[in-house]
């Protein structure tokens, strides 16, 4: 009986780790892509602002 309810109390323990590391994957690759997001309006605005400056 004990060692029947360990196996269950350990399956579901996986099952909840694996959950919440498939979470936290997700949640940083949302992360990596927000910060590119900003990266590429910052390459944007910068490559904008001087094509302005050199054609002055």
């Amino acid at each position: 009986m004990g060692k029947t309810l360990l196996t269950v109390l350990g399956v579901i323990l996986a099952i909840c780790l694996v959950t919440t590391v498939i979470g936290s994957m997700i949640a940083m690759l949302k992360f990596f892509f927000f910060i590119g997001l900003i990266a590429v309006v910052v390459v944007l605005a910068v490559t904008a602002v001087s094509k302005m400056s050199k054609s002055d």
